[in-house]
């Protein structure tokens, strides 16, 4: 055997090739998905299934279709793109040129890897922005679903990314900063300060954040209000108030949320969603938000946010060390990396990157197993809000929003398998009473 024959089996050769299989894997997967997604539910569009006949037109059961069709479809354009610009980062060498430029520009210090950070976030941003004009300002306008203008956009913009750049920038410093100061052990810290960052986040984001893109009034309708408080004093739920968003500022679609942690928990309910149902149909949305909280789902959620952060953080340590991470990847670390006892730049920054760049690679074939994890949490919410408010109304409201938010009733099975967080209508409404005929 040739003596340059183990350079076959090198680390960093092993992840090019494992990186590019599992990203052509993944691509072809989801292209399938898609395309059965697609081939289903146009093959349905001309009926309406027996068990929504009477409560659903064909003319909504049709634009539920179209939308659902035009939505995936544009998807697949999306997805060999965001494959193409994920190789043009690494192995076709965008991250490193972009790396390389900014430390002839700006030496190897702090200053450059966050320099590094926010020109990927920046350049990334605007790859995906005429996608998001197009959803946003084509096929949301179609189906008859926007409501903003470009000028509100354009603020929201403007106001999305300073406080990203407030919140972000210091954020970022202090997890470079833990790399490089906090030893072997810094992603143990790092970690600790950013699920602490996200229970804050939750506590501030409801009371400050939210406040500064739509408006929260009181809930006003005092019937109403007296139903739902009658509902959470049943269920033994507290919240600091009930509100009304103007979602319709921006959407059509209608929805309704709990916000918040602790003590600034709030109940939020789109205005879109206050006009499109009953109060007996809101109390039942409600009540099935309530029996999320009542399962300890939000709760399992974070710990399981904990669990796997946590592993992602360890990893990202160990990863950080090895040069078959860059240079498997398309990069060229430091000098540092490879020689130990040289005087170089950091390689944070890059390992940050890549890190964010390649997991998702690597994790998309878990999805269907958290899908289902959902999908069952659904289930559970759902037969607890037929416990404590009318089952009927229940089911006439998820029929609501589903005719109004365009959701097709005849989703591919396999895709829902893998995708759908939510069980499809036809799951959900066969463990509920019948709905009448409007």
């Amino acid at each position: 055997m040739p003596a340059s024959s183990p350079d076959f089996f090198s680390p960093s050769l092993a992840l090019t090739l494992s990186f590019a299989a599992a990203l052509v894997l993944g691509l072809v997967l989801k292209f399938w998905l898609a395309s059965r997604q697609i081939r289903h539910v146009a093959r349905h569009r001309h009926s309406v299934p027996p068990l929504f006949a009477a409560r659903i037109p064909l003319a909504a059961h049709q634009k539920a279709a179209d939308y659902t069709l035009t939505k995936n479809r544009f998807g697949l354009l999306e997805m060999a793109l965001g494959a193409a610009v994920l190789l043009g980062w690494t192995l076709l060498g965008g991250l490193d040129t972009l790396n390389q430029w900014l430390l002839q520009a700006l030496g190897g210090g702090m200053a450059q890897q966050l320099a590094l950070l926010v020109a990927f976030v920046l350049i990334g941003s605007l790859i995906d922005l005429p996608a998001t004009l197009y959803q946003t300002f084509v096929i949301e306008q179609r189906f008859g679903f926007n409501q903003i203008t470009l000028r509100l956009w354009l603020v929201d913009l403007l106001k999305s990314s300073l406080i990203g750049a407030l919140i972000g920038l210091p954020l970022a410093w202090l997890i470079l900063w833990l790399m490089g100061a906090a030893g072997s052990l810094w992603w143990l810290w790092a970690w600790a300060f950013w699920m602490g960052f996200n229970l804050l986040l939750m506590v501030v984001y409801p009371t400050f954040i939210a406040p500064l893109f739509n408006q929260f009034k009181p809930l006003e309708d005092a019937s109403l209000q007296a139903r739902v408080t009658a509902l959470m004093q049943r269920c033994g739920f507290a919240a600091k108030g009930l509100f009304v968003m103007d979602g319709s500022r921006r959407s059509a679609h209608a929805n309704a949320y709990f916000t918040g942690f602790g003590a600034a928990k709030r109940v939020v309910f789109y205005d879109t969603l206050l006009r499109q149902l009953s109060p007996g149909e809101v109390e039942a949305v409600l009540a099935h938000e309530l029996g999320h909280f009542h399962h300890r789902h939000i709760a399992k959620r974070m710990v399981m946010l904990f669990a796997l952060s946590l592993a992602g953080f360890a990893l990202l340590g160990w990863l950080a060390t090895q040069a078959w991470f860059y240079t498997g990847l398309g990069v060229r670390p430091s000098l540092a990396l490879l020689v130990p006892s040289a005087s170089a730049a950091p390689n944070d920054a890059l390992a940050l990157i890549l890190f964010l760049l390649v997991v998702p690679v690597f994790t998309v074939f878990l999805g269907p197993l958290l899908a289902q994890f959902s999908r069952r949490d659904e289930f559970q919410a759902d037969a607890y809000a037929m416990a404590h408010t009318n089952g009927a109304d229940l089911a006439s409201a998820l029929l609501k929003l589903y005719e109004d938010n365009a959701s097709t009733l005849t989703p591919d099975p396999v895709y829902v398998k893998f995708y759908y967080s939510h069980p499809p209508a036809s799951e959900r409404l066969a463990r509920m009473p019948p709905v009448q005929a409007a």
